[in-house]
């Protein structure tokens, strides 16, 4: 036998998936089907449609997660300034029972004996437990002197003051209290006129 006759028992060499036999693209220009180009173009158009396809599907998925922690976010806000507003309420409450603590003490008598064990000594340390416990629950009181702040003090008169300019707190009626920022109960205030 020849080099150039073909063994017929002989196997085809097997071919990379980039090498198309002649024989496969004349059969199938024969048959009526694609050629070759066109089929390639109608592949890469598949390809680029799943690739659209998927990268919609990505972008929606990333926008359900960000809104997903956007609502997850809101809701934790939500939570706390529900807490923060139930813990307003209650702070606010207890401010009278300060009030009159102090009231009590600025109106004590003056032979009163404050000496350590007496009922008054435990009437101040009530009151300055309970401060206390304001000032460690966020609770400040707000300064009554300088200028006069709507924000922050409420005007229960104006009048002439020979001893502060106009628009100055004169004197504090009753004390104001902030909750870690924000006005619980503003400071009642006479202010000059």
């Amino acid at each position: 036998m020849s080099d150039s006759i073909p063994n017929e028992d002989a196997q085809p060499t097997e071919m990379s998936e980039t090498e198309t036999p002649i024989i496969e693209i004349e059969e199938t220009a024969a048959a009526g089907e694609q050629p070759q180009d066109a089929v390639i173009a109608e592949l890469v158009t598949e390809l680029t449609n799943a690739k659209r396809t998927a990268d919609e599907a990505q972008d929606q998925a990333l926008r359900a997660q960000a809104e997903l922690q956007n609502f997850r976010r809101r809701k934790e806000r939500e939570t706390e300034e529900r807490v923060s507003n139930a813990n307003a309420s209650l702070l606010k409450d207890i401010l009278p029972v300060l009030d009159d603590f102090e009231r009590a003490v600025a109106n004590a008598p003056a032979g009163l004996p404050v000496d350590e064990g007496s009922w008054a000594d435990g009437f101040l340390l009530i009151q300055r437990k309970l401060q206390a416990l304001l000032e460690k629950s966020g609770v400040s009181a707000i300064p009554s002197e300088g200028d006069f702040d709507p924000n922050l003090h409420e005007a229960i008169s104006v009048e002439p003051s020979e001893t502060v300019g106009s628009g100055e707190i004169i004197a504090e009626v009753r004390r104001g209290y902030m909750l870690n920022g924000r006005v619980l109960r503003p400071s009642q205030v006479r202010v000059a006129l």
